[in-house]
């Protein structure tokens, strides 16, 4: 997965191009026609209809209120059993970790991995630990914004070798991303895109 990731960054200023060329839908004799036509579509239309602009906001909006990750939470005082109790029953891997009574304040995350390298490797009980010991505190955590493009999330996820990323607005928790969401909303947007490009060659622009 991280390979694959780290494959579309280093070729993104191509990306768009190699895929248009793969299509058997665009005739070879089209493609030069079709670049040119791109390069000279205008502003407006680039803005309106821009390649890469799909946002976290997005992504949340596409999990739902009521979707499993979306925003499951546990609290610093909760034992690490019942966290990773609720990450199996809920079928994810990492919870946000709030203070108790504050759900809208982020005070850390606990991921699967806190849970193998502070429980399991030394050997801890999961029942008398608390969340809050092993947890990723707030101020080392990385973030995102609603307004954050997803590229930029996915950068952010590979660089910094994680799965899941929080997704914070004016210090408040409005959910949480993870690597999963965010490579099928960016390969959902180049199907988008393929497809807009086909339609601008055939003049549906």
């Amino acid at each position: 997965m991280q390979g694959g990731i780290k494959a579309i960054f280093s070729n993104g200023g191509v990306l768009m191009n190699a895929v248009l060329q793969h299509v058997r839908v665009v005739p070879p004799a089209m493609r030069a026609l079709m670049f040119s036509r791109h390069e000279s579509t205008s502003a407006a239309c680039i803005e309106e209809h821009g390649f890469e602009s799909t946002k976290i906001s997005d992504v949340l909006t596409a999990k739902g209120k009521g979707a499993d990750g979306s925003w499951l939470w546990c609290t610093t005082d909760d034992s690490v059993y019942d966290a990773v109790k609720s990450m199996t029953q809920h079928n994810v891997g990492a919870l946000v970790v709030v203070k108790p009574g504050e759900q809208n304040s982020i005070a850390g995350i606990i991921t699967e991995r806190d849970y193998l390298r502070k429980i399991i490797v030394q050997g801890r009980s999961s029942k008398s630990t608390k969340v809050g010991d092993i947890m990723t505190e707030e101020n080392k955590l990385i973030t995102v914004t609603p307004d954050t493009k997803v590229l930029k999330a996915m950068q952010l996820m590979t660089d910094n070798r994680i799965r899941h990323i929080p997704v914070v607005d004016n210090g408040g928790m409005m959910g949480m991303v993870s690597i999963g969401d965010v490579v099928s909303a960016v390969v959902r947007e180049h199907r988008d895109e393929l497809n807009r490009l086909n339609a601008y060659i055939q003049g549906g622009y």
